[in-house]
């Protein structure tokens, strides 16, 4: 089969195209034939060789697919071959052909295509995982996306408003600030003209937001401790502004706050499942209805993958980038 391997660490051009052997199905993998892969920032990591493979995953790049079932054992899952399902996988997106476990497979929301549905499981998964499992996001509370513009955060805002809750995002134009809004955002806050707390202090007659979905962390936490309403839920995922913060505990012994974190790709295929088995339930259905949509910047044949890298690396998109295999 047709891949992209990462030939070594460092900038695009080292994305090849190459070729290798189908995948090895281990117990509980189904084998796609793969119409499209989504492109997302731990790709990039992994291409600059800060987000080490984990042990078992293939060391091709790639986290989400969509394409037709071709092999694997498929029980009693409702799924049969030929059936088109869309996957998140701990590796390997990048192909012809990928190994998923089962039950991380979803049929395709209604109405979507598998080129759209190569870029719903990682953010679907990491989004609810994060601002609904772990941060607890309830009826009537608040969100604060950072980040507003990338994948997640298409992701975190739709999701959030059409599950009934006010959104405030953060992006670095004002274009993307209006992408935001159209989107649901109450308010798009150009982080780079603007004191995000404050506006969302404002915004929130003083009290704060309840929940704030961070993939920045650094010199971002303070600000974001400052914003969070009594009882808040500060919820990073990643570290682009860096590992270190400095934390008024203060205000989290009074306030009541909570800071946590989390990553998706080393947890294990059963915590994995219980997502998959919540999003098929309350989610996907939302497609149907017209509440949720993909958001796609850009498409790219396999073979373009560097460029694809570049783009994401320019942080110029809105919504998710991808890689059209078939």
């Amino acid at each position: 089969m047709r891949a992209i391997e990462i030939t070594q660490p460092g900038k695009p051009e080292v994305l090849q195209l190459c070729e290798r052997p189908l995948p090895q199905l281990k117990q509980g993998e189904v084998l796609i034939k793969v119409h499209a892969a989504g492109i997302n920032r731990p790709d990039v990591l992994q291409r600059l060789g800060h987000y080490p493979v984990p042990p078992d995953a293939s060391d091709l790049p790639g986290l989400e697919v969509a394409g037709e079932i071709v092999d694997g054992e498929l029980g009693d899952s409702g799924f049969k071959k030929g059936d088109l399902v869309c996957a998140l996988v701990q590796g390997g997106g990048y192909a012809e052909y990928c190994a998923a476990p089962l039950e991380q497979c979803l049929p395709l929301p209604p109405g979507v295509s598998p080129l759209e549905a190569a870029t719903l499981p990682e953010t679907f998964f990491t989004v609810w995982s994060n601002v609904f499992d772990r941060a607890g996001l309830g009826q009537g509370e608040t969100l604060l996306v950072q980040g507003g513009g990338s994948g997640i955060g298409v992701t975190a805002i739709q999701l959030a408003t059409a599950l009934g809750h006010r959104v405030f995002a953060t992006a670095g134009s004002s274009d993307k600030c209006r992408a935001c809004e159209e989107l649901g955002a109450e308010r798009g806050i150009n982080y780079r003209s603007e004191d995000f707390a404050a506006v969302v202090k404002e915004l929130t007659a003083g009290r704060g937001v309840d929940v704030i979905l961070d993939m920045v962390a650094g010199d971002y936490v303070a600000r974001e401790i400052d914003c969070l309403a009594d009882d808040g839920r500060l919820v990073v995922i990643a570290l682009l502004g860096g590992a270190k913060a400095n934390v008024d505990m203060g205000q989290v012994l009074r306030r009541r706050l909570t800071v946590t974190g989390s990553t998706l790709r080393p947890r294990p295929v059963a915590f994995k499942a219980a997502i998959a088995r919540a999003l098929r339930e309350r989610v996907w259905p939302l497609f149907g209805k017209g509440k949720l949509k993909p958001v796609i910047y850009r498409s790219f044949p396999l073979e373009q993958a560097a460029e694809a890298h570049a783009l994401m690396e320019s942080s110029a998109h809105v919504g998710k980038i991808v890689l059209q295999v078939l």
